[in-house]
């Protein structure tokens, strides 16, 4: 069964598409730290990754989001903000997206970070 993965240094694409292909083939579920800058991914549910972060990596609920990654495709493509870990009615994110366009820069600059191609 396929593992839940924290990522706190660069990950290669390639290693990306090796767990996507260990649940869903080209994509893979993810909780963004935004506040430590790290990821989890792997998990079947965005929530299973977001409670990992919360119990094991001192992460707070108000600072996880969950996006879908798609390692295959690349720039604007590669991200999929849509998770109902996403919905924080207390923050106004009242969708499943990231409303918030600084939270969703940061989303994208801590992903370009961590995963080179």
């Amino acid at each position: 069964m396929a593992g839940i993965y924290i990522i706190q240094k660069p990950i290669s694409r390639s290693e990306l598409k090796k767990i996507a292909e260990e649940r869903f083939g080209d994509l893979i579920k993810a909780a963004v730290d935004v506040r430590q800058e790290i990821i989890a991914v792997g998990g079947a549910f965005h929530s299973d990754e977001q409670v990992l972060l919360i119990e094991k990596h001192d992460s707070r609920e108000e600072d996880t989001w969950g996006i879908n990654i798609y390692p295959g495709k690349s720039g604007e493509d590669m991200i999929e903000f849509d998770s109902v870990i996403n919905l924080k009615p207390l923050q106004n994110n009242r969708s499943r997206n990231v409303d918030d366009p600084q939270i969703r820069e940061k989303i994208k600059e801590i992903a370009a970070k961590l995963i080179l191609d």
